[in-house]
């Protein structure tokens, strides 16, 4: 199934690299025009020039999601550059682990304003661009394997990824009257720059997922392609899991 972003405006957050970077890639080499958000503004750079010389259309943009001026005004840049906005996708998370029972306030307080906030306001953000445009949209949340199963340390993580789940099923009932669509991903442990510094991350992951392997971020791209896409218009409000059978049976990660 193939599937054409011909004339989409595509916003793409914390997607330096990883995911949302392979998110931006085949968003732009399949047609749409993409904005791709880091708050690293090398890493979006140089991601961005990437995509372009894959002859994608994809502008950088730096900047923290936890400010919501900055989240206004990434909404703002695709409307002025490219005169709408189609698509929106809130990657842009962190992940801070510690014991539950020494966890810091710092600690908790800064994943609720990057992973809830960050997506919550941009997802607000769009959402009242794409009412006014009277076009429709597509808005899509990322979540976590670790919002569904429980993971050692990862309490804080977890809760944030559960909670932005409830809020894709809860946005239904506010979005579906403006035709836009909102959706979220689960993805499972993944292949990206950050996890291969662990040279155990593979091994393990690969051993303990029944498909046998550690996804890839083309994995979880294809998956957010499509309920991005027009094929997903009729889909909304639900979670999609993407760790190659890891949540049926959950074994710790030794």
């Amino acid at each position: 199934m193939h599937l054409s972003f011909k004339n989409k405006v595509a916003i793409v957050t914390g997607a330096g690299q990883g995911i949302g970077f392979e998110i931006c890639r085949q968003l732009a080499l399949n047609g749409a025009n993409v904005l791709l958000n880091d708050v690293d503004e090398s890493l979006a750079n140089s991601a961005s020039q990437k995509i372009v010389k894959e002859n994608g259309n994809c502008i950088p943009i730096a900047g923290d999601v936890s400010d919501t001026s900055f989240i206004n005004s990434i909404v703002e840049k695709a409307v002025e550059k490219f005169g709408k906005i189609d698509i929106v996708i809130a990657n842009a998370g962190i992940t801070l682990f510690g014991d539950f029972f020494s966890y810091p306030a710092e600690s908790f307080y800064k994943l609720l304003q990057v992973n809830l906030g960050g997506s919550f306001f941009l997802a607000q953000a769009a959402a009242n661009k794409m009412k006014q445009q009277r076009s429709g949209g597509s808005i899509l949340l990322m979540s976590s394997v670790t919002g569904h199963q429980a993971h050692r340390n990862l309490a804080a993580y977890g809760m944030t990824k559960a909670a932005l789940e409830m809020l894709a099923k809860s946005l239904v009932i506010e979005l579906s009257p403006f035709q836009i669509n909102i959706n979220a991903i689960a993805p499972g442990a993944t292949l990206t720059e950050r996890t291969v510094d662990d040279k155990d991350f593979e091994k393990i992951w690969s051993k303990i997922t029944p498909l046998g392997r550690a996804a890839t971020t083309i994995d979880i791209a294809n998956a957010a392609l499509f309920l991005v896409s027009e094929n997903a218009k009729h889909i909304t409000g639900q979670s999609l899991v993407v760790d190659g059978g890891w949540t049926a049976v959950s074994p710790e990660p030794f």
